[in-house]
């Protein structure tokens, strides 16, 4: 281990970022010998007879998307007849044969929708000799936005990108986890919760997806864009009830779950759905292999090290504090492992918004765990901690996360940074930008949730 440690959790950090570079792990699984291609599964090597295929699409979206079809293009070669990904900005690679559209995330914009109506044309002019690759991470939700529409005796209707942006904006705002504003999502889009299946028909897919969600749920996803959906409008419309943001919807995206809940609407595709007969779904990679490499890192640096959970969930705020209780027990008592110690954890937490400031779920993780160090700072002595999203950016900003120990907090102090007003604001970005000690690795062009690292000696 090194004399720094809060260098220690960066370089914990990164070998878990390089462990689900979605590039290598696509190189170490997919391959084609001759007119055959091979995918490698956890459980048995999947082939198809590329020479059965007249055409060839690579489509997709999320923040790791561009180096996913990367790695695809120096696979599959000439191979490709067209490709199309939607990204964020930033999370770009040189590509040479798939096209990247440049779309919103968190909230979507025009180029989310532009991305979604090109690619929703491509499934739609498939044909049985199609073969299409789906290359689907976490973000695919914003940056792929194909409004749903409908035709009825008065004619016909669709919902706008300003209904889309502000129940997303609603949504994000409410506590919400990713299920359940993935599960309204879905009802509100023509081509999420599986009607990418059913516009690609009858072509042939294959889903090669990095997970960005607790538990790798497919269907959540990228909100399971070519995988069966089990919710239902009604559970949709009980989900707006329960998290009181009716007011806030936007009138025909109400109109839009009422008429499904009515059965006026068709449902989501569900399992046994023809749509999925030609349908390979393929998980790459998880905040669970991140986690694992984080381990291998910590003690190669010499800590002894526990892997707590890769399924942490609820409010930033209250992970903190449990974190930070386990780490007292460690310094004090030695409980669980001996000093020096790493704990590391992952998942993804929500914030509850009431302030209008600026930050994201780990940097108001981080700004949590120092309030606690800030309450008993005689308790904290030799705790580091690091909270960080492993895309490179939490929340709306420039920045994977933050760090938290004595050392943080006297630099706030010094700069008169008082905690309480920045959690108040929900500002923990401000907070952490001004005394220098935001995590800021730049897009990675990976993502699998969040990745939470305690040191402790």
């Amino acid at each position: 281990m090194s004399k720094n440690a809060r260098k220690d959790l960066s370089d914990i950090f990164q070998a878990a970022l390089h462990r689900v570079d979605p590039y290598l792990m696509i190189k170490e699984r997919m391959s084609v010998k001759k007119n055959t291609l091979s995918i490698k599964t956890d459980g048995e090597t999947l082939v198809w007879d590329l020479s059965k295929y007249k055409r060839v699409l690579v489509l997709g979206a999320g923040k790791a998307t561009a180096k996913m079809a990367l790695a695809v293009e120096e696979i599959l070669g000439d191979r490709i007849h067209e490709g199309l990904i939607a990204v964020k900005p930033g999370h770009t690679e040189k590509l040479s044969r798939v096209k990247m559209i440049m779309a919103g995330h968190p909230v979507p914009d025009a180029g989310s929708v532009e991305a979604g109506t090109s690619i929703a044309k491509l499934c739609e002019g498939a044909d049985a000799k199609t073969l299409i690759f789906n290359l689907i991470s976490g973000g695919g939700s914003a940056l792929l936005s194909f409004p749903y529409a409908w035709d009825d005796a008065q004619g016909h209707h669709a919902l706008s990108l300003e209904d889309k942006q502000a129940t997303t904006k609603a949504l994000l705002a409410c506590g919400a986890n990713i299920k359940e504003i993935n599960c309204i999502r879905k009802h509100l889009s023509g081509i999420k919760g599986g009607r990418l299946a059913q516009l690609s028909q009858p072509a042939e897919s294959v889903n090669l997806i990095l997970s960005d969600v607790v538990g790798d749920r497919l269907d959540s996803i990228a909100s399971g864009l070519a995988v069966p959906d089990n919710s239902t409008y009604k559970e949709a419309i009980n989900l707006v009830e329960k998290f009181g943001i009716a007011s806030k919807l936007p009138a025909a995206a109400w109109q839009v779950l009422q008429m499904g809940a009515e059965g006026k609407l068709p449902e989501t595709p569900k399992k046994g759905d023809k749509a999925f007969k030609k349908v390979k779904n393929i998980l790459i990679g998880s905040n669970y292999g991140a986690l694992l490499a984080a381990r291998r890192k910590a003690k190669e640096l010499g800590y002894t090290t526990l892997v707590l959970s890769s399924e942490v969930t609820g409010e930033a705020r209250e992970a903190a504090r449990f974190y930070i209780g386990i780490a007292r027990d460690v310094m004090k008592h030695e409980l669980a492992l001996k000093k020096p110690a790493c704990i590391i954890a992952g998942g993804e937490t929500t914030v509850t918004l009431r302030g209008t400031g600026k930050g994201g779920r780990n940097q108001e993780m981080a700004l949590s765990f120092l309030s606690e160090i800030e309450a008993n700072p005689e308790d904290s002595e030799g705790i580091w901690f690091l909270a960080a999203s492993t895309d490179g950016n939490d929340g709306p900003t420039d920045a994977a996360g933050a760090f938290a120990d004595l050392d943080v907090l006297a630099a706030g102090k010094k700069a008169d940074l008082r905690i309480q007003d920045y959690l108040a604001a929900n500002d923990s970005y401000h907070y952490f930008d001004k005394i220098g000690f935001l995590c800021k690795p730049g897009p990675t062009n990976t993502n699998v949730c969040d990745v939470q690292i305690t040191i402790i000696r």
